[in-house]
C-alpha cells in the first residue's frame, strides 16, 4: 500500500553541513504528520525535522553523529499497514554488544527493552530520551534525572551524557575536570581559526557619546512597550550601521579572488550569547528598509527566539555585516573581534559608562560627564584600508550622536 516516504534534510538548511544529533522516534514507532522526528545540529542552530506524513518510521539511514550533506536522505516512512505486512521494520540502532539481545526467527535481531537495563518507561517518556541517548544511558547505567539537559526545552542530548560520564569518571585528585566540546563549540573554533587564517584583521577604535540615544529612548520607550516592542540600544546601533553603510558602502561587501561584491541590502547580524552553550548570530535582513520601530520589533523577535532555542536556519542566513555588542558583559574594548566569514567587517560596541570628557561651549573648553562607549571596526585589510575604515566609523558615530536631532 503506497510507497516509502523519504525523510530528507530541510530545504532551509541547503548549503549548510549538519550533524544528526538524535532521533526522537525509534524504528517501528507510529508518527503523525509534522510531529518532530529527528534533530539536526549545525554550527548555528538545532533544527527539528518534522514528519512529512502520517505513518510508521521504517528506516533510519543516518544515525546519531552522522554528517548530513545538503539534500541528504535521513530515513524513510511507511504506512502502518505496510509494516504489518512485512512484520518488522529495520532496527535503527542496536544496543552495545554487551547488552542482552535476542534473535527472532528468520535471523532479524531486536534489542532488549530499556526497562531491562534499569530505565523505566516512565523515565523515557518524562525525559524524552532519543534512541542514541537511551543507548548511552543504558551502557553507563545512568539515572536520567541526574543529567542536566542542554537541548531544546531541557532535553538530554548525547553530548550531555558524554559530559556527565566524563565528569563522573574524572580523577578527584587531578585538580581539573574534563568538559567535552559540543558540536557548536567545535564549529565556532573552526570558523574562528578559518577567519583569522583567511583575512588579515585590522581594528580601528573610536569613541561615541550616547546622550542623544538615551534621551530619545527615554521619550519613546513606553510607547514601544505598549506595542509589545522592547526598544534596546541595539536597535539604535543597527540604525546607525545602516547610515554608515550609506556613507561607505564598501564595508558591506565580500571579497572574491578576482572582484569585490558590494551588497545593496544591509543584512546585519547580531551576536547573541547563549551562556555556556556558545553564541548565535541572528540577522536583521534588509535593515535599510526598516524604521527604528521596525528594527526594534525584528530584534525583539529574534532575540527572544534565540534564547528559547526557536531560531530557524533562515534567521541566520545571508548576513553581510555583524555587530558584537560585547560591552553588555562588561568589556570596554575587545580587539580584534574576529570577522564572520565571508563578510568584510565586524563592529564592536564596548560597555556604556559615564566618563569625563572635554566639550567646547561658546568657544570655551568645558569638562562634562557624558555616557560614552568605545566602538571598533575590525576589517579585512584585503578589502579596505584605514581611510574607508575611519570614514565608516566617523559616519557611525555621527549617526549615534545626532539621533533624533
Amino acid at each position: 500500500m503506497g510507497g516509502k516516504i523519504d525523510i530528507t534534510m530541510p530545504a532551509e538548511l541547503e548549503g549548510t553541513k549538519a550533524v544528526v544529533r538524535s532521533w526522537l522516534k525509534a524504528v517501528g514507532d507510529t508518527v503523525r504528520r509534522d510531529e518532530p522526528l529527528v534533530e539536526l545540529e549545525t554550527d548555528k542552530v538545532t533544527t527539528e525535522v518534522p514528519s512529512p506524513a502520517d505513518g510508521v518510521l521504517l528506516e533510519i539511514l543516518l544515525g546519531s553523529d552522522a554528517e548530513a550533506e545538503p539534500g541528504a536522505l535521513l530515513g524513510r516512512l511507511g504506512h502502518s499497514a505496510e509494516t504489518r505486512q512485512t512484520g518488522r521494520a529495520e532496527p535503527a540502532e542496536a544496543l552495545p554488544s554487551h547488552s542482552s539481545a535476542s534473535q527472532e526467527q528468520g535471523g532479524a535481531s531486536t534489542s532488549s527493552a530499556p526497562t531491562e537495563r534499569g530505565i523505566s518507561t516512565e523515565q523515557i517518556r518524562e525525559h524524552r530520551l532519543s534512541p542514541a541517548v537511551r543507548r548511552a544511558i543504558c551502557q553507563h547505567s545512568l539515572d536520567p534525572a541526574a543529567i542536566r539537559g542542554t537541548g531544546r526545552n531541557g532535553r538530554i542530548t548525547r553530548a550531555d551524557v558524554d559530559a556527565h560520564v566524563a565528569a563522573r569518571t574524572a580523577a578527584p585528585s587531578s585538580g581539573s575536570r574534563i568538559v567535552p566540546h559540543d558540536r557548536m563549540r567545535r564549529l565556532i573554533a573552526d570558523n574562528m581559526l578559518a577567519s583569522v587564517t583567511t583575512a588579515p584583521h585590522v581594528t580601528a577604535v573610536f569613541e561615541a557619546d550616547f546622550s542623544a540615544i538615551i534621551a530619545h529612548r527615554a521619550r519613546h520607550k513606553a510607547a514601544y512597550e505598549r506595542d509589545g516592542i522592547s526598544l534596546t540600544y541595539t536597535a539604535y546601533i543597527v540604525a546607525a550601521c545602516v547610515a554608515a553603510m550609506r556613507a561607505v558602502p564598501v564595508i558591506n561587501s565580500r571579497w572574491h579572488a578576482d572582484h569585490l561584491e558590494i551588497f545593496e541590502d544591509a543584512n546585519i547580524g547580531i551576536g547573541t550569547a547563549l551562556g555556556d552553550k556558545g553564541l548565535v548570530v541572528p540577522v536583521v535582513h534588509r535593515a535599510q528598509q526598516l524604521s527604528l520601530q521596525g528594527i526594534a520589533a525584528r530584534l525583539h523577535d529574534l532575540t527572544a527566539r534565540a534564547r528559547s532555542g526557536q531560531l530557524k536556519a533562515a534567521d541566520m542566513k545571508d548576513g553581510s555585516f555583524t555587530i558584537s555588542n560585547h560591552g553588555v558583559s562588561g568589556s570596554l574594548v575587545a580587539t580584534p573581534i574576529i570577522i564572520q566569514q565571508p563578510q568584510s567587517a565586524i563592529l564592536g560596541v564596548g560597555k556604556l559608562e559615564k566618563r569625563v570628557v572635554v566639550r567646547e561651549v561658546d568657544g570655551v573648553d568645558t569638562i562634562q560627564i557624558r555616557p560614552m562607549a568605545f566602538v571598533s571596526l575590525t576589517i579585512d585589510h584585503r578589502v579596505v584600508d584605514g581611510h574607508q575604515t575611519n570614514a565608516w566609523l566617523t559616519a557611525f558615530v555621527q549617526a549615534i550622536e545626532s539621533f533624533g536631532g
